[in-house]
């Protein structure tokens, strides 16, 4: 893997011709190269024109691969077999240099900012070449992969005795058309009183066979043990609870109480009485924590 004399000084004489910046991108570039190298001669069992016993596989030209790093894109090339394949673990998945890079793709693509203005983006962080549109769609590929071993995950490890709904809704582009869509999410509770997001869902609206349907999909993946289900009274909620979670009580939760005492108070005294109501809601904890401030 080490460079011999004359390539050593081949790259010396490159670095001084080129600036700051260039130096390292061609320092990384090289290193990165050598590494790759290493590892297809390992894994042929042989290096470039050798006679090896142990060779398992002939080189067959290479192709090339852009890596974009914070010390610039580096243009790798990438040895290919007559036969089977090979790709450097150092280029793998999750093992780039440039997650970061990834990261900020992902968040922008969640806010909704537009391919061109990630482009933007991205060519203001490093990448001389910046990204196009089929290669952001490549990279929150892995995002909704990660989306998706979280919603379908196992949660037959622990009990959760509390169990918390709810719904908003938000804006969604379905069928070239902007449509309001219902998003549920179930809080869990456990008994040492750890939270943890149990799921989430998406629908056109969150009537009885939605609820019902999403109840039953936290069932399967392995929920038990619900003794109280807390959420608001909406109406397919509560017959959806009543199904699926059979034997476990229901409580109506403290904003929804809230919103519904106070609108039959006059506007006068609603401070007054939510100032009340927040105090006698309190848990034993929360009203210690209270009382010494």
């Amino acid at each position: 893997m080490a460079l011999d004399q004359s390539a050593l000084l081949e790259l010396l004489a490159q670095l001084k011709l080129t600036d700051v910046p260039d130096r390292i991108r061609v320092a990384t570039e090289t290193l990165y190269q050598q590494l790759i190298d290493a590892e297809a001669t390992a894994f042929i069992g042989a290096a470039p024109f050798e006679r090896s016993d142990a060779r398992t596989a002939q080189r067959n030209g290479s192709r090339p691969r852009t890596l974009t790093t914070t010390a610039g894109d580096l243009n790798l090339s990438i040895p290919k077999l007559r036969q089977g394949s090979f790709f450097p673990a150092l280029l793998e998945r999750r093992r780039r240099v440039d997650q970061a890079l990834y990261a900020v793709v992902m968040e922008a693509y969640l806010h909704g900012v537009s391919t061109r203005k990630v482009d933007d983006l991205v060519k203001a962080l490093g990448a001389d070449t910046g990204i196009s549109k089929s290669e952001v769609s490549r990279i929150c590929a892995d995002l909704d992969q990660e989306i998706g071993q979280f919603r379908n995950r196992d949660l037959s490890a622990l009990a959760y005795p509390y169990v918390f709904l709810d719904a908003t809704y938000c804006k969604a582009r379905v069928n070239h058309r902007v449509v309001s869509q219902a998003v549920v999410v179930a809080f869990g509770v456990a008994a040492d009183g750890r939270r943890e997001v149990l799921g989430f869902d998406v629908g056109d609206s969150e009537n009885e066979a939605f609820w019902t349907e999403f109840l039953r999909t936290l069932k399967a993946r392995g929920l038990g043990g619900v003794r109280l289900v807390i959420s608001d009274a909406h109406s397919g909620l509560k017959k959806a609870i009543g199904v699926v979670f059979q034997g476990a009580s229901w409580q109506r939760c403290r904003v929804h109480f809230m919103r519904n005492v106070l609108a039959v108070v006059p506007r006068a005294s609603q401070e007054m009485v939510a100032s009340i109501i927040r105090t006698a809601l309190l848990t034993p904890t929360e009203n210690r924590a209270s009382t010494a401030n």
